[in-house]
């Protein structure tokens, strides 16, 4: 076994007790959150330990979320681009349009075995608010989504599927009005309610157990893919690229194939406008290590430590930090990190449009304008896989704006 064996074998079992991934992670909250995430720890160790528990998941996962999605082999893309053949993981197929809804299950489920009636959410671009919603419905939860004023006015029909669903959507009018500060409101809720509320975080950030637990969840999309790819192509992609916000799509994607050393990673974050601070939202690419939401990892802050606002045409992909596990693989080279442009999305996703009927969103479209870029380059005997994380209906509006079309 060669040290990068050992080095990804050791990526696959982390974290450890005290949830760090390397020198990211931990769990800086106040003390009055301390007793909480102790029980939410134990709690998901017990239930992850449970074969019934895990069980009724999968079996959501099969007969509610409509699992497994298809993996797609892009061909009149492939065709236009040229290269390297483009397959799409097809997030955008799942119960209400994301990836989303894999941990919204989960972590409702576990609301239900804590014994708690309440869920609270954060959304950007609205999917995982209107996944919180959907699986409140589904367990009889009560359920409150935390948004910006500004994505409200993005991401207008997801405000009314979360309403349709049966959730409260609380205004957040602070700061940028963007998902950072809607996580914000929705973890001091969180201080004063948890003992009878569980706050379900949409991505692999937050103190310790989140995104180790976030991760688990949405490791459904790497393990299908990972088998759809030995059964359908017969070996595994050269390639896998997500999207990353947040980073839970891409986490999901990227876990099952850690230890597979040949498969190259890559995260696209959004490169916004241009690389001065305040115009994109890639911490990775251009942030330094800081703590934000509860955990230490990239993050983007001015030269006084303050975090910086942000930009991205995409709702869910506008947040100053990153993941913490995302930040290890970085970290460690187990994962390359890139942004790309407000512009190049916009054109990634009129062409997927155009050569394959499939409007992705403007999320995914980052992660569409990357493949595109290196396919060309590449033999067409290789493999990109792209995870497709979801369905663009809710980007429309947006899109026309931007694209100044009737």
């Amino acid at each position: 076994m060669n040290d990068s064996q050992d080095q990804a074998e050791s990526l696959a079992n982390l974290p450890g007790d005290s949830g760090h991934f390397g020198s990211f992670g931990g769990s800086f909250v106040p003390e009055t959150l301390h007793a909480t995430l102790a029980q939410l720890t134990e709690a998901y160790a017990t239930a992850r330990a449970d074969t019934s528990f895990m069980q009724e998941f999968q079996q959501h996962l099969t007969d509610y979320v409509a699992r497994p999605t298809p993996l797609y082999f892009a061909k009149r893309l492939t065709d236009h681009v040229g290269g390297a053949k483009i397959y799409l993981k097809r997030e955008d197929t799942a119960h209400t349009g994301a990836h989303k809804i894999n941990n919204a299950i989960g972590q409702a489920m576990l609301t239900r075995r804590m014994g708690k009636k309440r869920i609270i959410a954060e959304t950007g671009a609205g999917q995982h608010g209107v996944a919180s919603a959907t699986a409140a419905a589904k367990f009889g939860l009560t359920c409150d989504v935390f948004m910006g004023t500004e994505d409200m006015r993005r991401q207008q029909p997801n405000v009314r599927r979360m309403q349709l669903l049966g959730a409260t959507v609380v205004p957040v009018n602070s700061g940028s009005c963007t998902l950072k500060d809607a996580t914000n409101a929705a973890m001091r809720d969180w201080m004063g309610s948890s003992e009878s509320t569980h706050y379900i975080i949409g991505s692999v950030v937050g103190p310790h157990p989140f995104p180790m637990m976030v991760r688990d969840f949405q490791s459904v999309i790497g393990i299908e893919c990972r088998a759809q790819c030995l059964d359908t192509i017969g070996r595994l992609p050269d390639h896998i690229i997500a999207c990353v916000g947040g980073g839970s799509n891409a986490a999901g994607i990227f876990y099952p194939f850690i230890d597979d050393t040949s498969v190259k990673l890559t995260g696209v974050e959004a490169g916004g406008r241009s690389e001065k601070l305040g115009d994109h939202a890639a911490p990775l690419t251009f942030g330094s290590p800081g703590v934000l939401h509860g955990s230490k990892s990239f993050v983007l802050q001015d030269s006084d430590g303050q975090t910086s606002p942000v930009h991205s045409i995409s709702a869910g992909l506008d947040y100053p930090g990153v993941g913490p596990e995302h930040s290890h693989w970085f970290d460690v080279g187990r994962a390359d990190y890139t942004s790309c442009s407000d512009s190049d999305a916009l054109v990634a996703l009129d062409s997927l449009c155009k050569t394959e009927g499939i409007i992705p969103a403007l999320e995914s479209s980052h992660a569409l304008a990357h493949a595109i870029k290196i396919a060309k380059d590449m033999p067409s005997d290789q493999i990109i896989v792209v995870n497709l994380s979801g369905r663009g209906d809710k980007d429309l509006e947006e899109y026309f704006r931007l694209t100044k079309q009737d």
